[in-house]
């Protein structure tokens, strides 16, 4: 067998892992599909009737969280479907539960009584406040739980409204931090014998996540009274096109930044001074009336690819059809018109010399 053989036949690193997920809404069931994607097999108790915000929110093309899972429909509050829960308690290595505090234990379903049929259990908790905590049993959503951790405020322009994508900082990065505590915890418990509780909380996981901007904050360049690179300079914002579209520059490093300069033709504009930012203003009008100078296309053909730190910014449907992303597989675009994504990361075996093998 080749190298390449091998890759392909590598079984996904997360193979005859057994999860049980108590279905709830976004990050607990996209933390529970991320480990399907890495090869676990997912059991999913649901409702028997969708979740009010699923209902409302999602497609009728049918639910992309359920990919990879086997889902039965379970009443959790019936004796048949408590027992039906805990015997797959007792099978289960993991479990994945996000309502609010208290709800599994009134259900008879807590750590506690899982751990008397399975004390290996791995007990993942998805909440957005915590298990603690004087906010622990209100409601809440992505958006609230990022504006709590004090980055939602990064977002924001000088006397604009912050906006973040919905749900992708807070519900998929709660989600990334549960799948990532369940399979630490699943180490230790393989080797010890012994389950443990992860208490996954967005607010936590969001502000973990935020330790580069807390980093970049204590150097004075962010959250200051002092102008950003991140917020102010001309070399990292997002700038208009003659055609209404929108491209995003990003060279924070004096070589990209040169670069820059050059492919725009800049060539009065002195590199090293880069960080002046009292020149900041009038060289972010300068570049921002060249880039509406052009269509979005014409940005794309002068800086697409080059070390310039240039990218476009794509719709969805767009994001599909791009040439990287089709030639790495990431979106899949369906008869229905939904666009499925790729599981992430990917994997190839450590003797394979081949770029890489999606498992």
């Amino acid at each position: 067998m080749t190298a390449a053989q091998d890759a392909r036949a590598l079984a996904r690193p997360l193979h005859g892992v057994q999860v049980l997920e108590f279905e709830g809404i976004g990050p607990g069931p996209l933390a529970a599909r991320m480990l399907a994607d890495m090869g676990a097999e997912v059991t999913t108790l649901a409702r028997a009737t969708p979740a009010a915000a699923d209902a409302l929110l999602g497609s009728a093309a049918g639910n992309p969280l359920h990919r990879g899972k086997r889902v039965e429909v379970a009443d959790l509050k019936s004796p048949a479907g408590r027992a039906r829960a805990l015997a797959l308690v007792s099978e289960a290595d993991a479990l994945i539960e996000g309502y609010r505090p208290g709800v599994m234990e009134r259900l008879g379903l807590g750590p506690a009584d899982c751990a008397a049929r399975n004390p290996r259990l791995v007990y993942g908790r998805m909440t957005g406040w915590g298990q603690h905590g004087p906010l622990a049993q209100a409601a809440g959503h992505d958006l609230n739980y990022v504006a709590l951790t004090g980055l939602l405020s990064l977002a924001a322009r000088p006397g604009q409204a912050p906006i973040v994508p919905p749900t992708v900082l807070g519900d998929a990065g709660g989600a990334l931090g549960l799948a990532f505590g369940i399979a630490c915890a699943l180490l230790d418990a393989r080797a010890s014998g012994r389950g443990r509780v992860v208490d996954a909380a967005i607010v936590d996981i969001v502000a973990m996540l935020g330790t580069l901007a807390q980093w970049i904050r204590a150097g004075g360049q962010l959250d200051g009274s002092q102008p950003s690179p991140f917020h102010d300079s001309p070399f990292y914002d997002v700038y208009e096109c003659a055609d209404g579209g929108f491209v995003s520059l990003g060279p924070v490093e004096p070589p990209f930044y040169a670069l820059l300069l050059a492919r725009l033709g800049l060539d009065g504009v002195d590199p090293a001074a880069q960080y002046d930012k009292a020149a900041w203003p009038a060289l972010k009008a300068r570049i921002a009336a060249l880039l509406r100078s052009q269509p979005r296309a014409h940005w794309c053909a002068l800086l697409e690819g080059s070390d310039a730190c240039f990218a476009p910014v794509l719709g969805l449907a767009e994001a599909a059809r791009h040439p990287h992303n089709a030639a790495r597989g990431i979106y899949a675009p369906q008869p229905s018109g939904a666009i499925d994504v790729a599981p992430a990361p990917r994997f190839r075996a450590l003797t394979d010399s081949t770029q890489e093998t999606s498992i």
